[in-house]
């Protein structure tokens, strides 16, 4: 593999330094001017600019196999690069849905011949997502995939007894259960959050405890189980709260928050653009303003996308029978910046440790996330935090164009993103995959 010397680049923010990359490794790291490049090596002058380590993503749709019109992991891994991100969870939503071996084996075969990231495919809780049974959860762990986290997200495990052999089943082999909190009772036709917004506009309400009182239960079964839950895309300043207490008496509970629950509220369904249709949906300022704080004390530990790419024909059509979801790999970062290190409330240290270290952690990746530093895996990625780039849907690499940003101009760009060693976006622009 060629080798690259980025110069001057800022770790996670702080002073400058270069990083010499060989054989998908960081062999050296010094104060600029220090670090040898030897013959033949690319440079690549960061000035300027923040090097993170390669951004995770918990929460991703590929759609592959079943829905290769909405998006492909091809694409999907591809729309990843382009935002920075160097792997993937990839959900099990797919059709046929990731309930045993042989299909978390073709999704994760599909990844390596990609090469644009690394893909771990999620493998559902429940066979067909139907709630009803337990699906080949030992198989998926065994298989080449290795799966680790186990999910019916897009549906909700409503059914206790079944949430609780699932948690007792992972445990033996230190996997996951992540948990989509919606009780189905309490949603039904639900369009929009509940309030005084679905009131003035006449839509059917989706109540805030109808999460809480998931989250509330499923904690609890952990605790009883001792066990590792991880709680999907929360929403509500209730399920903050709840997150909150569940750590406190050392509940082995992780979670994540989205990046459009950090930035937009309800107000923007008064457009009826389906665009802005999405599940959990979005809530009041106040929850907005919860989950932002969330992320500054810790009850949140990732950033994660729910990329949910639908076709044109899914997700443009009125209200009511509109797809619900938005595309975000390409922007999650951006909407971080302007959400949480703009207005001061994190520094760029912390944005490594919630989109990129921690979700490693919990997932156990041992060559993402790491200190960039000499000896670490040359997974890394390049921002720009001065760049700005208005959201144009028609241009992003994924398929879907169902981006809540549209028009908005965002702060910061991928300047880079090093899969592997391999530079899989230069300049701000997709290159090649990584060789196999």
């Amino acid at each position: 593999m060629s080798s690259f010397l980025i110069s001057s680049v800022s770790p996670e923010g702080s002073d400058p330094v270069d990083l010499l990359i060989a054989d998908g490794t960081i062999v050296a790291a010094g104060a600029p001017g220090s670090v040898a490049a030897p013959a033949g090596a690319t440079v690549v002058d960061a000035t300027g600019l923040i090097a993170l380590p390669g951004l995770v993503d918990m929460h991703t749709h590929l759609r592959q196999p079943g829905h290769e019109d909405a998006e492909t992991v091809e694409t999907g891994t591809r729309a990843a690069a382009k935002g920075g991100y160097t792997a993937v969870c990839a959900m099990a939503n797919s059709n046929p849905v990731a309930d045993t071996a042989g299909v978390v084996e073709q999704v994760w075969q599909l990844g390596r011949d990609a090469g644009w990231a690394d893909v771990h495919p999620v493998g559902a809780v429940t066979v067909g997502l139907e709630g009803k049974q337990l699906s080949e959860i030992r198989a998926m762990a065994e298989s080449r995939a290795r799966v680790r986290m186990f999910s019916d997200d897009g549906k909700c495990v409503h059914d206790p007894v079944l949430m609780r052999r699932a948690l007792e089943y992972v445990k033996s082999f230190d996997g996951l259960v992540a948990q989509h909190a919606q009780e189905p009772r309490l949603t039904e036709g639900a369009q929009m959050n509940e309030g005084v917004v679905s009131a003035e506009l006449g839509l059917t309400g989706w109540p805030a405890v109808a999460e809480e009182a998931i989250i509330a239960r499923d904690v609890l079964l952990t605790r009883h189980v001792n066990s590792r839950l991880h709680i999907c895309h929360l929403s509500t300043k209730g399920s903050v709260e709840i997150v909150r207490w569940a750590k406190e008496r050392g509940i082995n509970v992780t979670a994540e928050v989205t990046p459009h629950h950090l930035l937009l509220t309800e107000e923007l369904v008064r457009t009826f653009d389906p665009v802005y249709k999405v599940n959990p949906p979005l809530r009041t300022n106040e929850d907005v303003m919860a989950l932002r704080a969330a992320v500054v004390d810790g009850t949140v530990d990732v950033i994660g996308t729910d990329h949910a790419p639908h076709t044109l024909e899914d997700k443009e059509s009125e209200w009511s029978c509109a797809a619900m979801g938005m595309t975000g790999l390409e922007t999650a970062l951006s909407v971080v910046q302007k959400t949480l290190v703009d207005t001061g409330m994190i520094d760029w240290a912390t944005v490594a440790k919630i989109a990129s270290r921690r979700p490693s952690e919990i997932l156990g990746l041992p060559d993402q996330g790491g200190a960039l530093e000499a000896g670490a895996a040359a997974n890394i990625t390049l921002w720009d935090p001065a760049g700005e780039t208005p959201v144009n849907p028609q241009t992003h690499v994924s398929k879907g164009r169902n981006s809540p940003y549209r028009g908005m101009p965002l702060p910061g760009r991928v300047s880079a993103t090093f899969y592997r060693g391999h530079p899989v976006v230069l300049d701000g622009q997709l290159t090649t995959p990584l060789p196999a």
